[in-house]
């Protein structure tokens, strides 16, 4: 099999990043982009961030996740503790995230350190899910080799009978992790590949120092 796809071909034009536009905190400027982003029509899930991670096997892997709250400290999500990726963040906290926006030409990459959050933010996150997802999150052995959906199938079933007009308690293996980031690059598409590219990189004194990278 063989497909080139070397005629593919974009001009990017639609924004710029320049310094002297460009808050002093990077969590401002993400701020101010995904609100653009959610504000963009035809744009699904602006939530979507790629989750890199170093796993026990020495290789890295990237899976997409949802980010489901940001704010000064950095970038909330939730996942199963004992899932793939559970464990690999448990053996090696450095991680790397990602958001690319097509429709606005622009990317994220961050890297940072993942902690969990504490359990109360945890159970009140639990308890706003839906139903389904909350038993979702209770039935499966996130990463674990199941031989066939009908077993997953018959699981919620059975829960949904065991727990009709029962209360659902958040599982221990499952909840949030908070990615407090070191760097952060934005990347915004330009014309003839020059694209801007604006780091920032946190120092011992907790300010952030501004870069600019060639494309």
């Amino acid at each position: 099999m063989q497909n080139d796809l070397s005629d593919y071909r974009k001009s990017y034009e639609k924004n710029a990043l320049l310094e002297d536009s460009i808050p002093e905190n990077p969590m401002e400027l993400f701020q101010k982009w995904f609100y653009e982003v959610e504000a963009t029509q035809g744009m699904d899930e602006p939530n979507a961030m790629t989750l890199a991670t170093i796993g026990l096997d020495g290789y890295p892997k990237n899976r997409v996740v949802l980010l489901k709250k940001f704010t000064f400290e950095g970038f909330i999500f939730y996942t199963n503790y004992l899932s793939e990726k559970g464990k690999a963040m448990t053996q090696n906290p450095r991680v790397s995230l990602s958001f690319f926006w097509h429709h606005l030409e622009r990317q994220i990459i961050i890297k940072g350190e993942a902690e969990k959050i504490p359990e109360n933010l945890s159970d009140g996150y639990f308890e706003s899910r839906p139903r389904g997802s909350q038993m979702g999150a209770i039935i499966s052995e996130q990463s674990e080799v199941v031989p066939s959906r009908e077993i997953l199938e018959e699981k919620l079933k059975s829960m949904e009978t065991d727990m009709e007009g029962k209360e659902l308690i958040r599982p221990k293996h499952w909840g949030g992790y908070l990615i407090r980031p070191i760097s952060m690059e934005f990347w915004q598409g330009r014309p003839n590949r020059l694209h801007d590219r604006i780091r920032y990189s946190l120092q011992e004194d907790y300010n952030w120092k501004i870069d600019r990278l060639q494309p």
